[in-house]
């Protein structure tokens, strides 16, 4: 093979592996990740390529005869926004609108660009999604300031221990319990009048919908290693809200 044939296969790999990489951080499904691959793959003329994903690691080989390569999945969270860009730019590529360099440059500044929104823009969905899941749960219209609140503590309380740590089970716990805690102070003080819809009301932003869905989603399609692992994580980071509740109500 030319050393051009060799660099632009190297080229190629990068794409495909950036473009799993920022899917899989971004909360994207695992069938969906490796479809992408796929996809781009072909339209390269790697028709015999594999791929297989986890959400920890993903590994891509372009034919039984070249080596496998690998990319580590570090960090794992929720930015649908990147989710959509990577899905259009791998479609451009697929359709020869994009050539293969400007393809994987526009995957290179989907990876460098924050995409999230403002941190008090979030604590601000995380308070008004509280007060409506009080009343969805039918708590009483009294309890929604509190709710209100208590939902962005709690929100900002576990965004800032898992900058700091990392580590997701402990931040959901400390969230939890400080919220089971501000919500019992609240009810004993005759401010608001029922603890159990206040607590779950305020807990609801903390709970790992996305994750839930998409550990099913990969089960059904038959991802069960991506599945399982995710519906694990799931299950710990519910088992640590929970406990954080349970902490506080048992005394």
């Amino acid at each position: 093979m030319t050393q051009l044939g060799e660099t632009r296969r190297e080229l190629a790999l990068d794409c495909f592996l950036l473009a799993g990489r920022i899917m899989m951080e971004s909360g994207a499904e695992t069938y969906r990740v490796e479809d992408t691959m796929i996809r781009m793959a072909v339209s390269q003329n790697m028709v015999n390529s594999h791929c297989f994903v986890t959400p920890t690691g993903i590994m891509f080989s372009p034919s039984e005869e070249l080596a496998t390569r690998f990319v580590r999945v570090n960090n794992r969270g929720t930015d649908l926004e990147r989710v959509a860009l990577i899905n259009s730019v791998s479609r451009k590529l697929v359709a020869g609108e994009y050539t293969l360099q400007q393809a994987y440059d526009e995957m290179l500044i989907i990876d460098q660009t924050n995409y999230r929104f403002n941190t008090w823009l979030q604590i601000l969905a995380a308070s008004v999604a509280s007060g409506c899941f009080l009343i969805l749960l039918g708590g009483s219209w009294i309890d929604l300031p509190y709710a209100f609140i208590f939902g962005g503590t709690g929100y900002i309380i576990v965004e800032t221990i898992l900058e700091e740590t990392r580590v997701k089970i402990f931040a959901e716990f400390i969230g939890a319990f400080i919220i089971a805690i501000l919500a019992s102070l609240a009810v004993y003080a005759g401010l608001a009048k029922n603890l159990d819809t206040l607590i779950i009301g305020s807990i609801m932003p903390l709970v790992p919908g996305l994750l839930i869905t998409n550990a099913v989603r990969d089960l059904m399609a038959g991802y069960f290693v991506s599945g399982l692992s995710k519906g694990a994580e799931a299950f710990l980071t519910a088992f640590a809200i929970g406990a954080g509740v349970a902490v506080v109500l048992s005394f």
